[in-house]
């Protein structure tokens, strides 16, 4: 990241998980519940894990808030680990506590185990499993929702929702690029009450089922969520080099998520099988009438975009928001896919990296499915990552001075 900054820190069953965020302007209004939505969201899901019914995670901020508003200075998190109590030897700082648990040497296929034993020359897996958990995605979430708030003053809204667990789908006809603002929004408002996040009723009872047999059988699911970031001006983002283009570095935010293993921008994969001329955006132009001049955009322009601000239209997003490294206007659609939990009750077979011996791989309590979890962690790091294009683009210290130089922006827009 260029402007904004952030890190993580804490193990699965440490004491606390820290995060802190540098770069978000002061006089941004920021309570704790804002952050603890996010936290709660990212929680559910059918087919989570015993995990979840212990910890009920809360963010206490720590600094750079007074009196309910940002004060400019780094803003600095923590969330409690309740299951903190039954590892305090086990997960000690100090040495007099070494040894009051056994060491963890039979690594899980599909984990950091083994190469993360080797890396750091560690021959209790502990040392490695505890920080490369999924339980560190808590904090990015929570610093992810104080993005999240910032991007909201702007009228940038960011959502996800899933489309797929298993071999359990939703067409990509019935929930695809085409969706205007509004519709995605409804999308979500429906994915919000859904147990595994999908839009459809019909597919969740599919994805439920399947999620019920799967834990009988002692195995797990991955599966595919959907993000969409709208009200995006156009401009964020950069084509001069590689490192600054906006959909490669969401692509990087994305895939640094535990178990990700593919995403997609806009129509993504499906686009390689089709010709050119079906899967351009056209671009389009319709001056402001009389009556229109001096106010927002007319209907008809707000297809795809409700943010409109010029006479520039597209009847088509098939590049999900994105050009050349740059927003276009239109809503930023993203897609992930999740890999099953790698975790599992029924065990796969490993290596002790002591005896060299044949054995089942070691099992730590773990979720079945988490893809409803993982979409929420990914509007997370959009957020985070949208953000910081914002202000590479804008800039300023304060709120007040990120908002004059944005209406400034849009109203050059306007006149483009």
């Amino acid at each position: 990241m260029s402007y904004l900054r952030f890190l993580t820190s804490g193990e699965s069953h440490g004491k606390a998980l820290i995060g802190i965020i540098e770069g978000i302007p002061s006089g941004l209004y920021l309570s704790e519940e804002d952050i603890d939505r996010d936290l709660k969201r990212r929680q559910s899901g059918y087919g989570r894990g015993a995990r979840m019914k212990i910890e009920s995670d809360h963010a206490e901020i720590l600094s750079g808030v007074r009196w309910g508003k940002t004060i400019g200075s780094p803003i600095s998190l923590s969330i409690e680990n309740k299951d903190w109590k039954n590892w305090i030897e086990g997960m000690s700082p100090y040495q007099d506590a070494k040894g009051s648990i056994p060491p963890v040497t039979k690594p899980r296929p599909g984990h950091a185990d083994l190469s993360g034993a080797i890396k750091y020359y560690h021959h209790d897996i502990r040392d490695i499993l505890e920080r490369s958990s999924a339980r560190e995605t808590a904090m990015r979430v929570a610093l992810g929702a104080i993005a999240k708030k910032f991007l909201s003053g702007f009228g940038i809204h960011v959502g996800s929702y899933v489309v797929q667990i298993g071999k359990v789908n939703v067409q990509r006809s019935t929930f695809s690029v085409q969706r205007s603002e509004k519709e995605l929004s409804l999308l979500l408002k429906k994915a919000e009450m859904s147990p595994v996040r999908c839009p459809s009723k019909e597919t969740t009872k599919k994805m439920i089922k399947l999620i019920d047999k799967t834990i009988k059988e002692g195995n797990s699911l991955g599966g595919i969520f959907e993000i969409f970031v709208i009200g995006v001006p156009a401009g964020l983002g950069n084509h001069v080099q590689w490192d600054r283009k906006l959909d490669g570095r969401l692509a990087q935010a994305l895939m640094s998520i535990q178990a990700i293993k593919s995403v997609e921008v806009g129509l993504g994969f499906e686009m390689a099988e089709h010709f050119g001329s079906e899967v351009m955006d056209e671009i389009f132009y319709r001056a402001k009438s009389k009556e229109q001049r001096g106010k927002s955009v007319n209907s008809e322009l707000r297809t795809l975009n409700s943010k409109l601000t010029t006479g520039f239209y597209r009847k088509t997003n098939y590049a999900g928001g994105i050009e050349g490294g740059i927003t276009n206007g239109m809503p930023i659609i993203l897609r992930a896919s999740m890999k099953p939990i790698p975790t599992l009750r029924r065990a796969l077979r490993s290596i002790n990296i002591i005896t060299k011996k044949p054995v089942e791989a070691a099992y730590e309590r773990s979720d079945i499915c988490a893809v409803p979890a993982a979409g929420v962690i990914g509007e997370a790091m959009a957020s985070l990552t949208i953000t910081d294009a914002f202000l590479e683009k804008f800039g300023g210290d304060s709120i007040v001075e990120t908002k004059r130089n944005y209406d400034s922006y849009i109203k050059y827009i306007e006149k483009f």
